[in-house]
This record gives structure tokens, sequence and C-alpha cells, in this order.
């Protein structure tokens, strides 16, 4: 009689659960509504924020979900074109603004992010896929 295969699977720490993650998302989202936009403490807040995210994924503290592609396939390059095009536009409206005769993207959606709530939402957005981003 044969004995079937044990598998083993690796059980992710606590902290890497989304019991925990979104709770402690929610909590960093609510602090980073507070803050007023394009404020010193809001940029330090992202900076810090996203500089302690990118350290968890370069670290390997995080097991992947799903390994990296070997290679890209062709159709991820399509996805330069309008990554390239916000990158210069953005760029370009915030070098040659004198006022807000050409506002930039951020600028264009500061009236949206005035409420708070709608900032905190943003927030967890943002957070919740840059985590997206460092699981992969």
């Amino acid at each position: 009689m044969d004995h079937p295969r044990e598998l083993t699977v690796e059980a992710p720490r606590a902290w890497d659960r989304p019991v925990v993650s979104v709770p402690v998302f929610i909590c960093l989202s609510l602090v980073g509504g507070q803050l007023p936009s394009f404020s010193t403490a809001a940029n330090l807040y992202t900076l810090g924020t996203g500089g302690a995210l990118i350290w968890v994924g370069l670290s390997n503290r995080v097991p992947p979900r799903r390994p990296a592609p070997r290679r890209l396939p062709s159709a991820a390059l399509w996805w330069l074109l309008p990554v390239t095009v916000f990158g210069v536009l953005e760029g370009a409206t915030f070098v040659l603004s004198v006022g807000d005769d050409f506002p930039t993207f951020s600028r264009l959606a500061d009236p949206m992010l005035e409420d708070q709530l709608v900032r905190s939402a943003a927030w967890f957005a943002w957070l919740t896929a840059f985590w997206g981003l460092v699981r992969r």
C-alpha cells in the first residue's frame, strides 16, 4: 500500500494575515487622512510609510504569494505607454507651471481629497495596492 506524500506548507506569520494587516492599514489610513495635503507632516508620513513597505518588500520577511515571472510578456510593454505619458505630463506641468494655468494631476485631485474620509479611503487604497506589490 502506497503512502500518500506529505505536503508541508509554510504558515504565514501572524502579522502577514489579513486579520492583522487590514486593521493596521485602516489605522494608518485614518492617521494619514487627518494630515493636510502637501504639508510637511503628510509628506514625511507618506515617505515613512512607503519606506517601511519598501523595506519589508526588499527583505525576506514576507514570502511571495506566487513566484516572479522569468520574463515579462510582451503585452506588459503596453503598460509603459500610459505610465510614461502620465509621468511626462505630470513632470512637465510641475516644472513649467507658474500659477494655476497648468495644474498638475495632484492639484486637480485636491478638491476631491479635501474631505478627511475620502483622503483616508485614498490612503487605504494606496496602502493595500502597495502591500499587494510587496507580497508579489
